[in-house]
């Protein structure tokens, strides 16, 4: 292992998440780290020694069984019936790369010594990691506000040496037991100590490795989105005076700011954008790129902020504070932040999906001299109608989508728990906005690529015809008919795995 991260007490940023991940970087604890953890379970085990202290998950029961007593010959077996009991998700399984994200976030949380784990659970924790040994987790179970119980108690079984774990296998990955792949590795289970079992599953790594995960892709798609919408806008012959500078000065939000600079440079050597037009006006998908775009853009930079702080906080319960010599119970582990932002961070994605969608329609209209469904001839050629279609109905979906998880809770644990934040519902639904996003963006792609054929011999800006030769490989203008569902998926390949400089 030549590469090393080292944990150690500052913020990491979605940014180094991504450098951490893209590079395949190893993480080891800094000596401050391992002294914070040792000092933090030291101090733990004292307090405990007091037979008459009650600490409420540490020697008592959990949720509304927090008055009942446990013996100290209980204490480890309360903590690992803990995770067997919460163990009970179900759904689809959690991609690979946010299980990795999961693992990295729990991690830093209990670096921060505040939550009485022993070093051997971080240690083992960190060997998962580099090993990219990923436990099987599903993405239903978790209310969004004890932590998320259920999703972190299938992150944490395998340290016990039970449930599922994702192994490397080639280019992909394959399932096995968890207690063969500790023989195989030559690992003994974690026998966990008091509160453990609480730190491991109390925590809002779930809804925090999801908001991470679709912060990085949310960045990107936001990029794509921009010079997408430039791309249309040449293949629409529109007009570049919404985009100039001091009309954004009279109405500065960031995001529109840099949005219309984005589409001024990028567009800045396009014949087709310089030609004289003859329409006075371009229709709001297209004149209010800025706009429209750029308050998505101010929602993502928002959404970053609240999860670069809860990426480095600590969020389990109770937690320990051996320099003021206390032990509190709280709620830390509340998702309502990132419930609130995540549902916000969908809306921002849906609604560039829905303009999007409308430079589509415009695109194939049969207006600006293009013909209908942007074929050469119409009537025995469908073109591009239908996927117009199929992004109408992903924009619908999302729509749907979009309805807040965060206002609704439920009661649970006899009344104990009587406002959740469903922020983990808010996770995996905000997940399947960004996705359906990318379709969306592919299908204006194919129409505006498409779109620009009828512009030749005049070119777009040099940076776009660059971005359109390469995907000329990919994806061949639209001659005749022919099966546009390969075109749409080779087209969200591109978006994918093409670098915008």
């Amino acid at each position: 292992m030549k590469n090393k991260y080292f944990i150690i007490n500052k913020s990491l940023t979605p940014e180094d998440i991504h450098k951490i991940v893209e590079e395949n970087l190893q993480l080891k604890l800094v000596p401050e780290a391992v002294k914070r953890i040792k000092h933090c379970r030291a101090y733990l085990d004292k307090k405990i020694a007091d037979k008459e202290a009650t600490f409420y998950g540490i020697n008592t029961g959990f949720g509304s069984l927090c008055n009942t007593k446990i013996s100290d010959n209980d204490l480890s077996t309360l903590q690992e019936n803990l995770l067997r009991s919460h163990a009970c998700g179900t759904g689809d399984m959690v991609p690979q790369a946010i299980v990795k994200l999961m693992l990295l976030l729990k991690i830093q949380s209990l670096a921060f010594g505040h939550s009485g784990v022993q070093l051997l659970t971080v240690e083992r924790l960190i060997y998962f990691f580099n090993y990219d040994i990923l436990p099987v987790v599903f993405e239903q179970g978790s209310l969004g506000a004890s932590g998320d119980l259920a999703p972190l108690a299938h992150l944490s079984l395998p340290l016990l040496g039970e449930g599922k774990v994702f192994v490397k296998k080639g280019n992909s990955y394959e399932i096995k037991d968890s207690e063969s792949v500790l023989v195989q590795h030559k690992l003994k289970p974690v026998k966990l100590q008091s509160k453990e079992g609480l730190a491991l599953i109390n925590g809002t790594q779930f809804m925090s490795a999801y908001g991470v995960y679709i912060l990085l892709q949310s960045t990107r798609l936001s990029d794509w989105a921009n010079t997408i919408a430039a791309i249309s806008l040449d293949g629409f012959d529109g007009r570049l005076e919404p985009f100039n500078k001091i009309l954004h000065e009279i109405r500065p939000h960031a995001g529109q700011v840099e949005t219309a600079k984005f589409i001024r440079k990028i567009l800045k050597d396009s014949e087709i954008a310089v030609q004289k037009k003859v329409q006075v006006q371009d229709p709001y998908a297209f004149r209010c790129i800025p706009q429209v775009h750029g308050a998505s853009l101010d929602t993502i930079n928002y959404c970053k902020k609240v999860v670069s702080t809860e990426i480095n906080s600590v969020t389990d319960n109770p937690n320990i504070f051996p320099e003021s010599d206390e032990i509190i119970s709280g709620g830390n582990f509340h998702g309502q932040p990132l419930a609130l932002i995540l549902d916000f961070l969908a809306i921002a994605l849906a609604e560039l999906g829905s303009i999007s969608e409308r430079r589509t329609y415009q695109l194939i209209s049969g207006q600006r001299n293009l013909p209908p469904f942007l074929t050469k001839n119409p009537g025995l050629n469908s073109g591009f109608m239908i996927p117009q279609y199929t992004a109408a109905s992903i924009v619908s979906q999302n729509k749907q989508l979009c309805t807040p998880a965060s206002v609704d809770s439920i009661v649970s644990s006899n009344g104990q728990e009587d406002h959740v934040s469903m922020g983990a519902n808010a996770a995996t639904k905000c997940l399947k906005v960004l996705n359906n996003l990318e379709r969306i963006l592919a299908i204006e792609f194919m129409n505006a690529a498409q779109a620009i054929e009828f512009r030749r011999p005049l070119k777009s800006s040099s940076v776009i015809e660059v971005i359109l030769k390469a995907y000329r490989k990919k994806v061949k203008a639209l001659e005749n008919d022919r099966v546009l569902h390969d075109d749409i998926m080779s087209s969200i390949e591109f978006l994918k795995n093409y670098k915008i400089n």
